[in-house]
């Protein structure tokens, strides 16, 4: 049995239309096991209060012996480098998506305590995909996550911080990457 966890960023309240709320609906569609938890406070998030909501999210997912595959977005991906749950022998698989760097979330005053988190690379396979033009990660995810931490990166080209505003409704190889992990993301 698997399951879906997805964790959105800072200020999303899982707005139809964005990529991974049309993720989880397609997903379940499907009749797979998704859990996407709107997260406390994402206007001023905290990080002990996300790390709680992760667990429990993670745990609902894990249930029945489920192997999880997580999909983190944004400041959801930050939180689980620096902050994943404690037991995360459930979790198979790990797509972050645009990581803010911690200099963009320094200059944030509402979420620069996720700057203080110290990235560590995930015990599953994890993959990160970013944009080569993000401003939420000027310094690049090559640079900030992938080579320091050793993880594969995908990059897409011109994606912003790949939101909705940057023209990430539905995104196809995303939802094949979920079902199938040899699938290549693409740009939508």
């Amino acid at each position: 049995m698997r399951a879906f966890l997805i964790l959105h960023g800072w200020d999303n309240f899982r707005p139809p239309g964005h990529w991974q709320f049309e993720l989880a609906a397609a997903l379940r569609a499907r009749g797979e096991r998704v859990v996407y938890p709107q997260l406390p406070d994402a206007e001023r998030p905290e990080v002990d209060a996300w790390r709680e909501a992760a667990a429990a999210a993670l745990a609902e997912a894990a249930a029945d012996g489920a192997r999880v595959t997580v999909v983190a977005h944004s400041l959801g991906a930050m939180l689980w480098l620096g902050a994943r749950p404690a037991d995360d022998s459930a979790v198979e698989r790990v797509l972050l998506v645009a990581p803010p760097s911690p200099g963009f979330l320094l200059d944030n005053p509402e979420v620069a305590a996720f700057a203080a988190l110290a990235p560590s690379r995930p015990g599953a396979e994890t993959r990160i995909v970013a944009s080569d033009a993000d401003p939420c990660n000027p310094e690049g995810a090559a640079a900030v996550f992938a080579g320091p931490l050793g993880l594969p990166l995908t990059t897409i080209p011109d994606g912003g911080h790949l939101t909705l505003a940057s023209g990430y409704g539905t995104w196809p190889s995303v939802f094949e990457w979920c079902l199938d992990p040899t699938a290549t993301i693409l740009p939508r």
